[in-house]
């Protein structure tokens, strides 16, 4: 089994910053891919970056160039770096994680954290 556990989440203003992590522990070892989703109030969940083992990321339009995941393979370490955060950004944060490659492409996931909370005021 794979525990994920993100943190980093808080209370900031437009225009503000912060950087999510998520910390894998178990049988991490054959981890493929991680990624970001969240949940807005009254939202479906929806992806928001995607990763694999080896750096190459995807993030979604809404995010793009503003946010950045990026992953420490060896310590299967999950980043989010989100910068000028908006209204509309404030969500549910969880991290996934799955182990094969066509679970990565079809981006279904094996795994979930239990997720930290992002509030951006305006």
């Amino acid at each position: 089994q794979v525990q994920l556990v993100e943190s980093g989440g808080g209370s900031v203003q437009t225009g503000g910053s912060l950087r999510l992590s998520c910390a894998g522990s178990g049988y991490t070892s054959n981890l493929f891919c991680m990624a970001w989703f969240r949940q807005g109030p009254g939202k479906e969940r929806e992806g928001v970056a995607f990763i694999n083992n080896y750096g190459s990321a995807e993030h979604t339009k809404s995010v793009a160039g503003r946010f950045t995941a990026s992953i420490d393979s060896a310590k299967k370490i999950l980043y989010l770096q989100m910068n000028n955060l908006k209204p509309e950004d404030t969500a549910t944060y969880y991290c996934a994680a799955a182990n094969f490659s066509w679970s990565c492409q079809r981006k279904e996931y094996d795994y979930w954290g239990r997720g930290t909370q992002v509030t951006v005021s305006s």
